[in-house]
């Protein structure tokens, strides 16, 4: 038998055995990357992506029932990755709960931890037991750090439903729990019209200086037609603010040029046209673009004689 005639998901020694492979076998498999051994005592094909949800698999076959997948792990399976951009280069370390006392498991490859989960807390997705869109978006709005949580939140609010009402409602019973307070107010700023955890932080950072908030995903008209669509806008102001990844432009040369189309069509209309690239959320970056939309809205018309 070769890697190839394996099925396609996470194997015990034993199954392997029963395969007629023997101890020898899977020992040369693994010395030629023929299959992979994510924690200890269970064998994939190499051929499979490492994915997350192939990883918490692999977990699910080696600990109980009573085992949940948290956080960020949790996040990535509902579809929203979390992850910095250094955590996508190693190994994705699995984040697990035992629930309501169990022992938690501390296989390497695992941040394990104990945590009190209601029956209305997990959820089955395939063989793995995983906290609901809910409750993980709630135990990363107390989690992570305020920029990220913040983006997880809008990210469940805009993919899943999830609305400020339903994370208010369970706020009572998490009360005294570290982050709780980051979550209360993060909860009261969640807009599901943000698309991008970039774009959450630039609103983030815009409520944090003092700014009114600018509207989400604003239409722009050319000719009577709806032609482009702003990240942000104070479109009384004729003031919008875009966030462009540096690396995004890097990528698609095409996207660089038609953004550039479209903020110098913007500018000759009369508006102020503000980019936020992937550096700017610190020291003076950070303050060079909140200066602009402070004089933007400052310079703006009035009606005011003196």
């Amino acid at each position: 038998m070769t890697a190839t005639d394996l099925p396609s998901r996470p194997l015990r020694r034993a199954e392997l055995h029963a395969l007629g492979l023997t101890t020898y076998t899977i020992s040369e498999m693994l010395t030629n990357r023929l299959v992979r051994e994510p924690f200890r005592g269970v064998y994939v094909d190499a051929a499979l992506p490492d994915t997350t949800q192939l990883r918490v698999e692999c977990l699910a076959t080696v600990v109980d029932e009573h085992h949940v997948v948290r956080d960020r792990t949790a996040a990535a399976i509902h579809g929203i990755d979390v992850l910095t951009m250094a955590e996508h280069e190693v190994p994705t370390v699995v984040e697990s709960s035992a629930r309501n006392g169990r022992t938690r498991t501390r296989r390497p490859g695992v941040k394990g931890g104990r945590r009190t989960l209601l029956d209305r807390d997990v959820m089955r997705v395939g063989t793995v037991w995983v906290t609901t869109p809910l409750r993980t978006a709630l135990d990363l709005g107390c989690n992570l750090r305020r920029r990220d949580a913040y983006a997880a939140l809008n990210e469940f609010a805009r993919l899943h439903g999830i609305t400020a009402e339903q994370l208010l409602g369970e706020l009572p019973r998490l009360r005294g729990r570290r982050g709780v307070r980051q979550l209360r107010e993060l909860i009261l700023l969640i807009n599901p019209l943000i698309e991008s955890p970039r774009e959450s932080w630039v609103y983030l950072e815009l409520i944090d200086a003092g700014i009114p908030a600018p509207q989400a995903q604003v239409w722009v008209e050319k000719n009577g037609v709806k032609a482009y669509r702003l990240d942000f806008a104070y479109p009384h102001h004729r003031i919008c603010i875009e966030y462009d990844g540096f690396d995004d432009h890097l990528a698609d040369p095409a996207q660089k040029e038609r953004d550039d189309k479209r903020r110098g069509w913007l500018r000759d209309q009369g508006w102020t046209v503000v980019v936020v690239r992937s550096g700017d959320f610190t020291g003076n970056r950070l303050e060079r673009w909140l200066d602009e939309v402070r004089e933007a809205l400052a310079n703006s018309y009035s009606n005011r004689r003196w």
